[in-house]
């Protein structure tokens, strides 16, 4: 199944390895068998992924959910206030995220191993269980570059490296989380246009939230290029979508963006109106690949989506959501 998931080219091939992953999940995830049961509807009647149940994204704070019986290799844990319940996704098999990560990227931004990866990602240090550190680890080793490697609060140090890195023309990205960017930018500028910037998560309860052209013009402003990369994930997910500006993100031939009505959610709406996300994401193989999230967005012309921001009074999670 990891071959037919990641040689995916086509539509026609999409709705395949969807319509399969579903009964094997349904036979295989008890969690997720029993709310497809609980809505009543007919597994054999399905036969597009549109016609999917989408689980929703809370049942990985409360349930174990897994479509395998295996210890799991590793378990990734969602980011989260003192006494606020996180999400846990157990991961059978990694190879599923690598290969995930690491196609992803490749299609996105070309080979790991010409790029220098600096990661300011201050929270995500210092805590255990986040899968972007893991997928930043991993690229960093990739990276044939000396110069890669984490900054902490050491934002002098980051500030050399990057001048030093413009002077020697080498293709670089910073990937920030958001108020760690904004931090440097309050204490240093320059001038970098070929850098690309990627700003990932929020601002983790450090600043007050702001509108992502507010945030944007800053960070475009302090680093002095012309566009904000974004990079769309979840401890939930093992694969990702990326934005090359303006808020507008492009996912995987493996991963689809379906946008459902806010008040109904077993309804899924046209495009270019504003509702909640629903993901499909064929790399959660051995978890579930079809959830319904607590993100608001709409879709775009070209197959491009935009977040608009969360449900109200849902938890503040590190998926790169803005207020808008």
């Amino acid at each position: 199944m990891l071959d037919k998931i990641f040689s995916i080219t086509n539509e026609n091939d999409f709705n395949t390895v969807c319509i399969e992953i579903f009964h094997f999940q349904y036979q295989q995830n008890p969690i997720y068998r029993n709310y497809v049961d609980l809505l009543g509807k007919r597994t054999d009647s399905i036969t597009h992924y549109t016609e999917i149940p989408f689980l929703p994204i809370e049942f990985f704070k409360t349930q174990r959910v897994t479509s395998t019986e295996s210890i799991p290799a590793i378990t990734f844990s969602s980011s989260g206030t003192t006494g606020m319940s996180t999400s846990k996704h157990h991961v059978a098999d990694l190879d599923y995220y690598e290969r995930s990560f690491r196609q992803c990227f490749e299609m996105f931004y070309g080979s790991a191993a010409d790029t220098v990866f600096l990661a300011l990602l201050p929270n995500y240090l210092e805590r255990t269980g986040s899968s972007l550190i893991y997928m930043v680890d991993d690229l960093i080793k990739q990276s044939k570059q000396p110069e890669s490697g984490y900054f902490l609060y050491n934002h002098g140090d980051l500030f050399t490296t990057l001048e030093q890195l413009k002077q020697q023309g080498k293709k670089t990205i910073l990937i920030g989380v958001t108020y760690a960017l904004l931090d440097f930018c309050e204490a240093y500028t320059i001038d970098f246009p070929e850098l690309i910037v990627m700003e990932t998560g929020g601002m983790k309860g450090q600043r007050k939230e702001m509108i992502r052209e507010e945030l944007h013009h800053i960070l475009c402003s302090g680093f002095g290029v012309p566009k904000i990369h974004s990079e769309y994930g979840m401890t939930e997910l093992l694969s990702q979508g990326y934005s090359k500006g303006d808020g507008l993100f492009d996912t995987p031939p493996w991963m689809r963006i379906l946008i459902r009505d806010t008040n109904d959610p077993l309804t899924l709406i046209d495009q270019q109106k504003t509702g909640a996300i629903n993901v499909i994401d064929l790399a959660n193989y051995y978890s579930c690949a079809f959830i319904a999230t607590q993100d608001l967005g709409k879709h775009h012309p070209g197959g491009l989506f935009e977040i608009l921001g969360r449900f109200d009074n849902s938890d503040i999670r590190g998926c790169n959501l803005l207020v808008q």
